[in-house]
């Protein structure tokens, strides 16, 4: 459902879904694209009101997203072309090899290796992507050990996939799926997708339960949290 109210002299458009949680929630997709949570049966009025509440952070937000996205870099797949790992920039080096039966990717020495049977954007790309899945899974499962120390719960099951809008999430049976783009972030960064979503293995929203009990663990998350702000919108190939 969509709603729309004026703000001064902006029109706020905002898309409404309806859940089982007991807290009001609202995020902007990059750039423009207002999503507002909330517990079943509230009404549309109360919906508006606590959007006009927030109506100048929201627009605050949408053209600090602009900015960004203004700034986006984009790929061309060639040599000396800078790619992220745990934070840190790498310049790409492409090997043609027609003897090779497959393309794959290293980092080796301060530069990534693709190595590839043609020169094809596509297939250097796919190449990447499949070394980036494999280091996110290998990163996030040392740290899921490392972290687990802090709760008594377990997610039934780690899954890396495709999440073109979020970095992690947790189902209602406790799985935890992970943006294959994670292993980009800093490590610091990288902890704090981590924990967020074994937090929400004991609360599904983000209320204050939620924000204590990360709090708890990650004194300093609001920091790391930031950090992904500011940066994620590149964190992509």
């Amino acid at each position: 459902m969509e709603l729309t109210l004026q703000y001064g002299t902006t029109a706020l458009t905002f898309e409404v879904t309806y859940s089982e949680r007991k807290t009001m929630e609202m995020a902007i997709e990059p750039p423009s694209k207002i999503v507002v949570t909330a517990p079943i049966g509230t009404t549309e009025e109360v919906i508006k009101q606590k959007v006009k509440q927030k109506a100048s952070w929201l627009i605050q937000k949408m053209f600090t997203f602009r900015n960004m996205q203004a700034q986006k870099i984009t790929r061309e797949f060639v040599n000396g072309e800078a790619f992220v790992y745990l934070g840190r920039n790498y310049a790409m080096q492409i090997v043609v090899d027609e003897t090779v039966g497959k393309a794959s990717t290293k980092l080796y020495r301060g530069k990534f290796y693709v190595t590839v049977p043609v020169k094809d954007e596509l297939l250097i790309k796919a190449t990447m992507e499949d070394w980036y899945r494999a280091k996110t899974k290998e990163q996030i499962e040392e740290r899921l050990k490392y972290y687990q120390a802090f709760f008594d719960k377990k997610p039934t099951t780690v899954k890396i996939k495709e999440q073109k809008k979020r970095w992690g999430s947790c189902t209602i049976n406790n799985e935890l799926l992970f943006n294959w783009r994670c292993v980009m972030a800093k490590a610091h960064a990288l902890d704090y997708i981590i924990v967020h979503e074994l937090c929400h293995m004991y609360h599904k929203d983000h209320s204050k339960a939620f924000w204590d009990l990360l709090g708890s663990i990650m004194p300093d998350y609001e920091v790391r949290k930031e950090w992904l702000k500011n940066n994620g919108i590149n964190m992509n190939l």
